[in-house]
């Protein structure tokens, strides 16, 4: 089968990659950083002159792009997947997305005869690497099954949420989850630091305590050793939360927290630090308290 992969940055690199590496498809990339396509090259795909070659040539249409609005270009923009796909093609979108977006997109692509797979993955970059991210899967579950073997190339679990739009709920649901508690990590952190206590003895207590999750691992274990390189960019983490934010206000339902971390994350971007890690909201604190919270 051939596999086109249009979006092969941080994410979709490592994720087409372990295709090229654990099947015998043919993979095609594009992306609009050469860097990032030779790097794939390098490793046994073909490059893709243009998202309408991928298009047209692809059995399996695979994109992992930034926004929506990127996701909304490549599909239904001019030279875009729906203009050049075969019917029968299938499209697999890897991106963290908005509901009511997958949905426009799933009907535009189905009156094409093309078919749409909403698949949000989780799991970072470190995940993509190794290949065991957990894939959110919507859509028409029969299209879904058939694609689980090239699904499980790129990652260890796939979890079928529904129709289209219900995997997009979960992701933002779930990284909501991560960036709040990652934010009340950065403050706990802070306000450890200027109480004089010991960062190491309370990271003890929490890293076996009520308080320990994957979201405070990453403030412990990066940013608390000033370790700033982007896992998941705080631009990104500042797209995805803003989604979130925005489908609580469509359902009515009331913002008490997210709205006041994507406020400290506004704040942090403010600062120029929009390309480091998430946990960089760290440095809002520090800025105002004139201290570091870091491990020794």
């Amino acid at each position: 089968m051939k596999i086109g992969f249009i979006g092969v940055g941080a994410m979709g690199g490592p994720m087409s990659r372990n295709i090229v590496a654990r099947t015998n498809h043919e993979v095609m990339v594009f992306d609009l950083n050469p860097a990032a396509m030779e790097q794939c090259i390098e490793t046994g795909a073909k490059r893709g002159a243009s998202i309408a070659e991928v298009a047209s040539s692809c059995e399996v249409v695979m994109m992992s792009l930034p926004t929506p609005k990127h996701v909304e270009a490549v599909i239904i923009g001019p030279g875009g997947v729906a203009e050049n796909a075969k019917p029968g093609t299938v499209v697999i979108d890897l991106s963290t997305n908005s509901p009511t977006v997958i949905k426009r997109l799933g009907e535009a692509l189905a009156a094409k005869g093309v078919a749409l797979i909403e698949a949000p993955v989780t799991g970072g970059v470190i995940k993509a690497t190794d290949g065991t991210l957990t894939i959110i899967a919507g859509g028409d579950e029969a299209v879904i099954d058939k694609q689980r073997p090239l699904l499980s190339s790129i990652g260890a679990l796939v979890v079928y949420t529904g129709p289209h739009g219900s995997a997009s709920v979960a992701k933002l649901v779930n990284n909501m989850m991560a960036l709040c508690n990652s934010a009340v990590a950065a403050e706990g952190m802070m306000m450890a630091r200027m109480s004089g206590v010991d960062l190491n003895k309370i990271v003890e207590v929490i890293s076996n305590g009520s308080g320990n999750s994957q979201a405070f691992r990453g403030v412990s274990t990066r940013a608390m050793h000033g370790k700033f390189e982007p896992s998941f960019t705080l631009d990104l983490a500042y797209k995805d939360l803003g989604l979130a934010v925005e489908l609580a206000t469509e359902h009515g339902v009331p913002g008490m927290v997210a709205p006041q971390v994507l406020n400290l994350m506004r704040m942090a971007r403010g600062m120029g630090l929009g390309q480091g890690d998430s946990t960089s909201v760290i440095k809002v604190y520090e800025s105002v308290l004139g201290k570091e919270a870091r491990l020794g």
